[in-house]
């Protein structure tokens, strides 16, 4: 018997109504419990209980073991006791929302409290020190852990690839920087069912279950300091966070959300998206495109560094003529840039086009080996980050020095470092900037006389700078965290979950390709097959699951890393375009002269097929994804009220009619899917 798809419409389904409730999550919504008169919970002996949507949280004072009762009689176990110990707790006030107590030995004063419909436990250290808590996934019922990897990973606690070490591509074992491996400062669990067969339900509001999964989300928004490790336990996934208090690091401070959950994979990642929103923190494309309305020319376009004859005028042109209606073109900072006839072709065309530059490296003038790296006067060696010994942390592939954020903010009242590179690097009429480094998660202690600052001044500083580009450029970066949603329009990397094996890879010069010829470097245009447990790692669709887009879709444009071309990796050129169709996503390409006469109806084909896609729902939210068969290779999105229904098929059999290979599109006022099948474009 053939298996039947639900039908695609324009009508909203009432479970994406609810997940776009807690999307929106207002207090109506998310704090009732916080109005309400027992919000402050009830404390008996050492067992703390406050009220959180869907149920009650029970924190024991003792351990910090939390567990929680939901609404229809379950129980969860959301962390077990803190690791090591916490010596003999102080006694326990109670507060207006939930209570404080402390733990001497530790030097350690708790508040817990319900905050729209959250447990939030705040720990604040009066000395240096560690703690190894929550200690998660150890409920039995535990069944899929969500990690936002890149774009987003949901992974069955049992799956035995993943329990191995992380030298055959797995997490057992493994310890990850939640302020710098992660794109969104959070993880979760689902709870009950294998892991694999929770096809039906769509996410709901926190503490909601439509369809009877229950899970847990965790958000540490104190994400500088601490880290989540991985444990395989009898054959199963658990996670322990570590939080470092360090008073020089400016990390005193440690605060975990717990919310109740409907156990959708990307529910965790809608709590994240409410919370940004009621703390202010979620940017708006809509805004960013009112404010500059350059940044519009997005919407529809796919990414493409360019080389050779693709950066000249007669390049666009051929671009142009094919189809291509929308592009972000972009260009290093070589000899050989693009020039303003060029430039002037691609806006023409309706295209964003915008140089590569970095603030974060610096050589000697005389010797360096990229004009990104060479600055003005004593830039180098006076701005170089300083470690605790006085020695400079070493720049971009050993060469040079990583430079100050606080430096340069320093100095750029009276000495305009910046702004006299980024005008420079745009004279030729650029309207778009791609500035390396400044959004990822890689930040600095700096202890150079002068320019001292914590890890969080440095992302305070790079804040700053960003947001003055964003001004007048279409600004990007690389791998863009959450924190940094406000300011950029676009960014490259958060939407590849990479696998560690990727950078000893990329070092491979004869099999990745090295940085010659200089019209079309290999690194960019040598095809590559992944190892088999790399290619899991990044690209099997039954893990995937649009974390990243369901927090910030509609707030930035989310692509794959740069050096990841789509031509790059041919074994997953199907999944790739799948993905981006799926997630609302753009391609990314590398192009010259020979690769727009190769591939370039191949890439028309498929931008004309996503053009109208983005054009519709790139600014909405994703309010709805879901497993349509339990082997997960059938994945459905909705985008904002209904306005765009994609479904894809990653199999190799027909599903529904739904081919394998293919997605179907359906707009809002549509009377039929779009089909695309992109094994059978050319290229």
């Amino acid at each position: 018997m053939k298996p039947h798809l639900p039908k695609t419409t324009g009508r909203r389904p009432r479970a994406t109504r609810v997940l776009a409730a807690s999307l929106a999550l207002t207090a109506t919504t998310f704090g009732v419990a916080g109005c309400d008169s027992a919000a402050a919970g009830t404390l008996e002996g050492s067992r703390l209980m406050l009220p959180v949507a869907g149920g009650t949280a029970v924190v024991d004072t003792a351990s910090l073991a939390v567990n929680a009762h939901t609404d229809d009689g379950r129980q969860l176990v959301l962390s077990a006791p803190a690791g090591g110990g916490l010596g003999k707790p102080g006694p326990v006030t109670r507060t207006a929302d939930g209570a404080r107590w402390s733990y001497p030995a530790k030097g350690l004063k708790v508040t817990a409290s319900s905050e729209r419909g959250r447990l939030r436990i705040r720990l604040r250290a009066d000395r240096d020190g560690s703690v190894d808590w929550p200690v998660t996934g150890t409920d039995r019922a535990a069944s899929a852990v969500q990690l936002p990897r890149g774009e987003g990973l949901d992974i069955p606690v049992r799956d035995a690839f993943w329990n191995a070490g992380s030298e055959k591509g797995g997490l057992g074992g493994s310890t990850l920087d939640m302020g710098e491996a992660l794109a969104l400062p959070l993880w979760g669990y689902s709870m009950g069912g294998s892991g694999g067969s929770r096809g039906s339900g769509e996410p709901g509001r926190p503490g909601a279950s439509a369809s009877g999964g229950l899970g847990v989300s965790y958000l540490t928004p104190t994400d500088l300091g601490t880290s989540l490790r991985f444990t395989s336990t009898g054959g199963r996934l658990r996670t322990t966070a570590a939080h470092a208090f360090d008073a020089g690091e400016g990390t005193r401070d440690y605060d975990v959300s717990f919310s109740l959950t409907d156990g959708n994979p990307v529910a965790p990642a809608a709590d994240y998206r409410s919370y940004l929103s009621q703390h202010g923190q979620l940017g708006s494309l809509r805004k960013k495109i009112e404010q500059n309305p350059a940044n519009g020319k997005l919407l529809g376009a796919f990414h493409a560094y360019v080389w050779g004859d693709a950066r000249t005028a007669a390049g666009v042109d051929k671009l142009k003529k094919l189809g291509v209606d929308r592009m972000w073109l972009g260009y290093d900072a070589g000899p050989d840039p693009m020039n303003a006839q060029a430039v002037r072709a691609a806006k023409k065309a309706g295209y964003l086009v915008g140089p590569y530059d970095t603030f974060a490296n610096g050589q000697d003038p005389k010797t360096a080996d990229s004009p990104t790296s060479a600055w003005p006067g004593r830039v180098f060696p006076d701005f170089c980050v300083r470690k605790a010994d006085g020695t400079p942390e070493t720049g971009f592939g050993n060469r040079g020095c990583y430079l100050s954020s606080r430096a340069f903010e320093n100095a750029e009242p009276t000495k305009h470092y910046l702004a006299d590179r980024t005008r420079s690097m745009v004279a030729n009429g650029a309207d778009s900037y791609f500035l390396d480094v400044d959004a990822t998660g890689e930040l600095f202690r700096d202890h150079g006389t002068g320019h001292e600052m914590t890890k969080a001044g440095d992302r305070a500083n790079r804040l700053a700078r960003m947001r003055r580009l964003s001004q007048h450029l279409v600004l990007g970066s690389e791998a863009a965290q959450s924190w940094a949603n406000k300011v950029l329009a676009y960014d490259h990397g958060s939407g590849t979950p990479v696998d560690d094996g990727l950078w000893k890879l990329e070092r491979d010069r004869k099999t990745w390709g090295g940085y010659y010829p200089e019209k079309a470097p290999g690194a960019f245009f040598k095809p590559v097959r992944l190892p088999r447990r790399m290619a899991t790692a990044m690209y099997d669709p039954r893990y995937r699951a649009p974390l990243y887009e369901t927090a910030l879709h509609g707030s930035l444009v989310n692509v794959e890393r740069w050096e990841l071309s789509y031509e790059k990796l041919p074994a997953q050129k199907t999944t790739r375009a799948l993905l981006a169709m799926l997630y609302n996503t753009p391609l990314n390409y590398a192009l010259d002269g020979p690769t727009i006469a190769k591939n370039g109806p191949g890439l028309a084909a498929l931008q004309k097929y996503f053009s109208p896609l983005h054009r519709a729902a790139g600014t909405e939210q994703l309010t709805s994804f879901r497993w349509l068969t339990g082997d997960r290779t059938v994945q459905r999105t909705v985008f904002g009220d209904g306005k765009l229904t994609v479904t894809a098929n990653f199999g190799t059999k027909a599903v529904g009619g739904l081919p394998g290979g293919c997605v179907d599109a359906e707009l809002a006022g549509d009377t039929q899917p779009r089909r695309l099948c992109p094994a059978q474009l050319n290229g």
